[in-house]
This record gives C-alpha cells, structure tokens and sequence, in this order.
C-alpha cells in the first residue's frame, strides 16, 4: 500500500460520523492525505484551490444542517466548470435507491457509483481498481493538458493496441480528441468502425454528433430514433435528438422529447432548462413555468447561480398573465443574490417585460435603458438574452441601444452570431438602417485587426496574427480583403508551424468563397497554389 501514500483525497459527506468512518477505510489502504467538505459549497471552494487524485462523495449532501445541493448537482457542476480534471477518479456513495436521481447520477459519469453499506476491502478494492485504470490513460490525458492533441490522438491510437482490455475505451478518447479538433469526419470514422464491431450506445451517439456536426441533420436524427429506441435510459441521446427537431425546426416535437428524458432522469439542471426553453419557444408557458421553478429550486444552493433562470421565469409567468407572481420572482432575484451588472440586467429585463404586460411603455423604456447599460458592464450574459434586448430596443425605438447590444454579441466569438445574423435581425425589424450602421462599424474594426494582424506577423508571430484575423473574419465575413488575409495568414502558420487540419479546412472553404465572389481575382490561383503544396508537403491526402 506504500504506492497509496502519495494519493490525496476530498471525502464529501455532512455527516462526521461518515467522515471518520471512511477516514478509517482510507488509511487501511495506505491513504493518509485526506481533507473534507461538508457540502457542495465548501468542496467547490476547495477543489478551485487544488487538485485532488480522489473526490468520495456522498449523494445526500442535505443531512447536515445545510440544505444545499446533492450529489449529482455538485457533479454536474464540476463537469460543466471543469474544476476536476478529465482523468480524476470521483465515486459517488449513497444509500439512495429513487431510480431517477441513481440514473441521473450514473449519467454524469462519475468514475465509480457504491452503495451502502461497504466494507473497507470494498471501497479499496473500487479505488485500486480506478488507479489503475488511471495510469493507463493518464499519459495521453497529460498531453491533452499541455495542448498537444495531435500527439495525444497518436498516443491514444497506440495504447489501443498496447491496451486491449481497454482499447475501445481508447479509441472513445480518441473521437473525442478528434471532436475537440472539430475533425467530426475522422471521429465519425471511429465511431463507426466501433459499431462495426459492437453497437455500443456511446459509439452510436457520438456517430449522431458527428453527423449532427457536420450538417446532416436528418442522418444524426434518424441514428438518434434507433439509438433511444435501442437504449432508452441513455439520457445525452435524448437532448441531441431534441437538439436535431429544434434545427429542423420542430420545436414542439423537441419538447416532448425532452419531457420524455426528465420523466426518466429529473434532476439534471441543464436539462431542465433547456426544456424549458424550448417549451417557452413552442408556446406552452405552463410547461415553460414548471420546468424554470424547478431549475431556480434546483440551482438555489449551486456556487454557479444564473440569475437568467429567475428572468426566464419571470418571462414565463408574464406570458401566462401571472403578473404578480413574475414580480415576486424579480423579489426574490434581487434578494437572494449579490448585486451584479448581470443581476442588474436581468431585473431590468424582466421589469420591462412586466411593464410592457401592464401598457406601461413609459416605465418599460427607461428598464431597457438600464438593461444596455448593465449588459455595457457585465461579462458572461448569454446571446439570447443579448438578442432579446435587441429586439426589445427595437420594438420602443431605443435605436442606440439596440445598436449597441448588437454590437457586443456581434464582437464575441464565442456568441456564434454574425453580421450576417445581426442585418437579417434588423431586417426583420424593419430597419434596415441600423443594419447599415451596424455593417459599416464592424467593417472599420475588421480593417482595424487587418492592421494589428499585419504587426504581429512582422514581430514573428504568426500563431496570434491568425487568431486576430479569425476575429476580423467573425466581423466581415463575406469581405474580400479578409477572407484573402485569412487565407494567406492560416498558410503562413502552416508553413511554419506543420499541418493543422481545421485550419487547413477553413482556408479551403475561405478560397472556394472568393472563387464564388471573384473568380479572377489576382490572388486567388497563387493561394490555391500554396495550398496544395501544403497538403502536399504534409502527406494530406484528399
């Protein structure tokens, strides 16, 4: 047991008798480093301070004197805020025998689920059991840490033949790196030379993401009816098929998929929250309601609080009538959490909704007037709620505003929104003046970034004056200029730093794009040139 003494451990459990119990089986396993947490909030707080080898957590988190989260909302925080790494070992421990919340646990994936009462051979047994399988992963997940995912695909692929009794478990990894990369064709490959040999349910759902990735909405829906049809309790199929009648534009069929998922999983936050979006965006504010109020009860006790979860639930009861009740869920907003600029920006949102309901326009100007200014402040609001306040602008003519607002979502990668999206939205408005301004300004700062990419790339650093001229693209995604300047810049990087293939295929798709605009134009056939010596440099085939 002298290999254990190095290994650190958070046990989570309210109860001290637990935590000296389970401090008593660890130290039979040579396991001395142990901390403990009372309840999620306290674990959270610790795991953001360090990293540990081993998280035991008991699934009952509200025995103790606080009524926070349980178990599998800590988890599902921990995945979603990446406060665990990929390879730490977490098993959950819980005498709870209510089949959702062990089905809704399960589906988090934690690395081992034991129930009450076991013994110490038990616990060390399930853990000897989880170090080992960790060192077998761990040198490929190291290189995922330092960045290195084409190695870490490489590594991957040999430890599948190095490791047979976990080869398929490498070869998942492997899709998943490869998604990472947003190289969906070659994960879809794997996938599907994986069910070729077994028809496991998280091959056929990485095959319906890979599809649903690359545009083939139809292909991902049809292996996600045979997948729920194969595997009913494989809870993440249902939130992609739901995801593909959305996209197809189905929205009421997304929300009966989506309800059929919580009837058998119900404590998924995300999960919740989404359906209840959809079922707002389908119509049915009832439905709407009832998810949001358990999604705001859920999350009540979470570090991650959203304060969007009270305004889209106030946004439900105004559009039911329930004026009054909206109203005391902005209360109950404002008194439960710390004043923030996203805090302010949600009452104020909310407020203008309630206002509009009540035809007090007046009242509802001047809170959309102090929404822009609290989302001008605040980081970390989502793009519906941005695009909501731009149509919001537009609807009581705050022009500057609406501007504004576009403006940020517009200058945020990360939002998915293009200019393109943002002239179709005025556009809808009818005002296609403002798309006008809008375009004009997010042309200036593409020019602007043409600049600051061009110095960065006189100083030797041509990784960053890519990045700068990806952001350029984001603005002005049909402008000549950058898609030439992209173009050029992503050839450059790859001549000098190797083959990289989603930048290989966006300066593919930029060249067909300028062959469409201008066949002729005097640099296309010298960059269509040094692409292909390129592939040709680094054995790209196809």
């Amino acid at each position: 047991m002298q290999e254990n003494s190095n290994l650190s451990v958070l046990v989570i459990d309210p109860n001290p008798g637990m935590r000296s119990n389970l401090q008593n089986m660890l130290n039979l396993s040579g396991i001395s480093k142990i901390e403990y947490a009372i309840n999620a909030g306290t674990a959270i707080r610790q795991l953001t301070r360090r990293a540990y080898d081993i998280v035991l957590c008991e699934y009952d988190l509200s025995s103790g004197s606080d009524n926070g989260q349980d178990g599998q909302q800590l988890l599902e925080d921990l995945r979603h805020h990446r406060l665990i790494a990929p390879w730490a070992i977490f098993i959950m421990l819980t005498s709870e025998a209510v089949y959702g919340k062990v089905i809704g646990a399960a589906e988090l994936a934690p690395t081992d689920y034991v129930l009450k009462p076991f013994t110490a051979e038990t616990l060390g047994a399930r853990i000897a059991r989880a170090i080992e399988r960790r060192a077998v992963f761990l040198p490929t997940w190291q290189l995922v840490a330092q960045g290195n995912m084409q190695e870490a695909i490489r590594s991957a692929a040999a430890a599948e033949i190095a490791h047979p009794r976990h080869a398929l478990d490498f070869a998942r990894l492997r899709a998943d790196l490869h998604v990472g990369l947003k190289e969906h064709g070659e994960a879809e490959q794997i996938y599907c030379k994986v069910l070729d040999f077994k028809p496991l349910g998280w091959a056929a759902l990485g095959l319906a993401r890979a599809q649903y990735a690359q545009g083939r909405i139809e292909d991902a829906r049809e292996t996600l009816q045979m997948l729920v049809a194969a595997n009913p309790r494989l809870m993440a199929a249902y939130d992609v098929l739901a995801r593909c009648h959305e996209a197809l534009g189905n929205v009421a069929q997304a929300q009966k998929i989506l309800e059929e998922a919580v009837a058998i999983s119900p404590h998924m936050v995300r999960r919740l929250r989404k359906l209840g979006e959809v079922a707002l965006e389908a119509g049915d504010a009832a439905a709407a309601e009832k998810s949001f109020k358990q999604v705001v009860s859920k999350a009540r006790y979470s570090e991650f609080r959203d304060p969007e979860d009270h305004l889209r639930l106030a946004k439900a009861l105004v559009k039911r009538g329930d004026l009054p009740g909206a109203s005391g869920v902005v209360r109950d907003l404002e008194r439960s959490m710390r004043a923030s600029p996203e805090v302010e920006a949600c009452v104020a949102v909310a407020n203008a909704a309630l206002h509009d309901a009540a035809g007090n326009r007046g009242a509802a100007l001047a809170d959309l007037q102090g929404a822009v200014a609290a989302v001008r402040a605040s980081s970390g609001l989502s793009t519906s709620l941005k695009l909501g306040l731009v149509r919001a602008c537009l609807d009581h003519r705050l022009d500057k505003g609406a501007q504004d607002v576009m403006m940020a979502v517009v200058n945020d990668p990360e939002s998915g929104v293009t200019s393109q999206h943002a002239l179709e939205l005025f556009a809808q408005a009818g005002r296609r003046d403002l798309a006008d301004g809008v375009q004009q300004q997010l042309k200036a700062q593409a020019q602007i970034l043409l600049g600051v990419a061009d110095e960065k790339r006189n100083m030797g650093d041509v990784r960053g004056a890519v990045q700068t001229l990806l952001e350029a693209l984001h603005m002005a995604p049909n402008n000549l200029q950058v898609m030439i300047a992209v173009a050029g810049g992503v050839l450059r990087q790859i001549a000098e730093l190797g083959w990289d293939h989603p930048l290989g295929e966006l300066c593919y798709a930029q060249l067909e794009k300028i062959r469409a605009i201008d066949a002729q134009h005097p640099r296309l056939e010298p960059l269509e040139e040094e692409y292909l010596a390129m592939r040709r440099k680094y054995g790209i085939s196809g």
